[in-house]
């Protein structure tokens, strides 16, 4: 008989992280695998920027096997790293964690490949518009640059963060946005208030229909703004729950070493 796996925890770090679906995601996960039996564990972990590196240091020897990363800290997580994927510094940016031998931290991004199996439809000489400069917004950027879109232009509140970008990634910083077939939301508007969210973005409802699909990184209960536009208008729409199903389905894979259960997690994420 196999020996049983060491029970090991796991994670997801932001700041802030109470709205997170990753607990209910990847316990489902666990559970289906079997290895919630043999202690497995998925939690929380709200940390804010100033202690993230002291606390990201402190998981291993706690038994902790990985940990994944959202907002504000996936910039943080590549620096920090002692190894890291090509994607990942090709991106700039890290959302999985993993731990080894002697607490050592390694850096993956499964946002990239994340996106592309979210598509409804391979991107290859498509164009696209991303909105947001961030760790989200880079690892977009360059899987759809990668995965042979025709164009991506990407625009932020701050235009120096998305010349940035661009430079980085070798995409167009645009000042407003412009037709495409792919709308990505990589920003935060949404999470909080669905009744502001246009009004923090260059766009209203109406101009949903210059997009075939919409893609919205944002998750909350409910429908974001965008989502409701988008769906009320019949554009294609990939919600911030199938993102973040596909993203965790690869970091759990890296963790475990097991195929992830694609429709357990959904549920899970579902509720």
């Amino acid at each position: 008989m196999d020996a049983p796996r060491p029970a090991r925890r796991l994670g997801v770090l932001g700041w802030p992280v109470a709205h997170s679906r990753s607990p209910a995601m990847h316990g489902a996960a666990l559970a289906a695998l079997g290895l919630a039996a043999e202690g497995w564990t998925y939690q929380r972990l709200p940390v804010p920027p100033e202690a993230f590196t002291e606390t990201v240091r402190a998981l291993p020897a706690a038994g902790f096997a990985g940990a994944n990363v959202t907002i504000p800290h996936k910039e943080a997580a590549l620096a920090l790293a002692d190894t890291a994927t090509d994607a990942a510094r090709a991106i700039g940016a890290a959302n999985t964690l993993s731990f080894g031998p002697g607490g050592s931290i390694h850096a993956d991004n499964t946002d990239a490949p994340g996106l592309i199996a979210a598509l409804p439809w391979p991107p290859a000489g498509r164009t696209a518009l991303v909105l947001g400069a961030g760790g989200s917004a880079r690892a977009v950027a360059w899987a759809l640059k990668g995965a042979g879109a025709a164009d991506v232009a990407v625009w932020n509140r701050s235009p120096e963060r998305a010349q940035r970008l661009a430079a980085d990634l070798g995409v167009r910083a645009v000042p407003a946005p412009a037709r495409a077939d792919l709308l990505v939301n990589c920003t935060s508007v949404g999470l909080d208030d669905r009744t502001t969210a246009f009004k923090d973005l260059p766009l209203d409802a109406d101009d949903i229909v210059n997009y075939t699909c919409l893609v919205d990184l944002v998750y909350r209960d409910g429908d974001t703004a965008l989502v409701t536009a988008a769906r009320d208008r019949g554009v294609a729409v990939v919600d911030g729950l199938e993102f973040l199903v596909r993203q965790g389905a690869l970091s759990l894979q890296a963790w475990t070493g097991v195929q992830a259960p694609i429709d357990a997690m959904r549920d899970g994420a579902r509720g």
